[in-house]
């Protein structure tokens, strides 16, 4: 079983009294998290935590079944240091150094990979300099850059949806003085397609040495492909990489926030004064534990695998096309313009992904529990007035 017990209600009904203590309702963080993280899929007008729970959260790519019971205890133990400054943070950066093989001097934690992609944009886009990258990948880089008085030099998809690394090559060559680094989502999202290890490295030996690229590997875990490696190695070899990781998604933790980048010790200097060093006490003991509880991470990578299969060999069995996905969610081909659908799902007790142009008669559909996946298919059935039979 992959949920979580005793711990967890210990957990959540501690979290409950702190935020009553600062005036907050626990549902409230909901409406926070929507309007700090605008790329997140839109949420229903919710009247509490039932309304919450109710639905089948499918959208925004979250691992359903929560941090693992080793992980909330140590949450829960770390509880004693809330109202600490300079508290022990469990060896939170000596524990991600030694998981990657480099030195805790390559390591710079985030709130989040979000936070990483933004230190990024804050620390290489001055000037007016631009990010590359393809579209659709995960635009929050792109939003920011514009945020910023930036701006993003974005090109197509290849046909079979993958990333065009000799066009990024050409593109970055030809504005190399206005490029302040490359973006590559590597699984993308919302695609879910990789970029294969000879691909980074034509990427890496075909831009100048002074132009750094940004590899987003949130969903490093979930990856089958044999011809796809991490780019960690890179950052040992001292190449101008900057690798982001999360603990968001195979490890449960989206809404306790916690991320960092690996890259050559000067590259790290050079963000650090863009950090917030905002990730609190308790993610940082839950993150030393999570790394060490592999256990329950393979677990959640096997369940996730299984119901990914499952599920899109249905779709694909009643002729709706698939993009083969490396990640915890797909992409499908649903033939017709993906709001209204997203709607209809909503109005089913369904959340799926937001639009992502210009592919926008793609839905994304995060993978979810058995139960939650079943919900899906219902509703597919409904929406698009075909037989789906339970369990395929």
């Amino acid at each position: 079983m992959l949920g979580n017990g005793v711990s967890r209600r210990g957990f959540v009904g501690g979290l409950a009294g702190a935020l009553g203590a600062i005036g907050l309702a626990p549902d409230g963080s909901v409406l926070a998290e929507t309007l700090l993280r605008p790329h997140a899929a839109k949420l229903p007008f919710l009247h509490g935590q039932e309304d919450y729970d109710s639905f089948a959260k499918l959208a925004n790519n979250e691992n359903p079944y929560g941090p693992s019971e080793p992980v909330m205890r140590a949450m829960n133990g770390a509880w004693k240091y809330a109202n600490r400054y300079g508290y022990p943070d469990g060896g939170i950066v000596d524990a991600i150094a030694e998981h990657h093989g480099v030195q805790p001097e390559n390591v710079l934690l985030g709130a989040g990979s979000g936070e990483i992609l933004e230190v990024v944009g804050l620390t290489y886009l001055d000037a007016g300099r631009k990010v590359i990258g393809v579209e659709p990948s995960y635009s929050q880089v792109y939003r920011h850059a514009t945020n910023i008085r930036a701006d993003a030099i974005t090109l197509p998809l290849l046909d079979d949806y993958r990333q065009d690394i000799p066009a990024m090559i050409d593109a970055t060559l030809r504005h190399h003085r206005d490029i302040g680094f490359v973006y590559l989502c590597n699984p993308n999202n919302p695609t879910g397609r990789t970029v294969t290890k000879q691909e980074v490295r034509q990427l890496l030996d075909g831009i100048p040495e002074d132009v750094p690229v940004l590899i987003d590997e949130a969903y490093h875990h979930f990856v089958q492909d044999p011809t796809y490696a991490t780019s960690v190695p890179y950052v040992l070899e001292d190449r101008n990489v900057i690798v982001a990781r999360t603990f968001s998604k195979i490890y449960g933790l989206a809404g306790m926030r916690l991320g960092y980048a690996l890259a050559p010790e000067p590259t790290v200097r050079r963000l650090r004064p863009f950090s917030t060093g905002s990730t609190s006490a308790l993610v940082k003991w839950g993150g030393v534990a999570a790394l060490a509880d592999t256990e329950s991470a393979e677990r959640v990578r096997r369940v996730t695998l299984e119901l990914r299969a499952r599920t899109t060999t249905r779709l694909q069995r009643l002729g709706y096309d698939v993009i083969p996905s490396e990640a915890s969610f797909f992409m499908l081909h649903i033939r017709r313009p993906v709001e209204p659908v997203i709607e209809a799902f909503r109005e089913r007790g369904v959340l799926v992904g937001r639009p992502f142009p210009p592919m926008l008669e793609h839905l994304r559909v995060s993978v979810g529990t058995d139960e939650e996946m079943e919900r899906f298919m219902v509703a597919f059935g409904d929406i698009f007035e075909v037989a789906t039979a339970a369990g395929g």
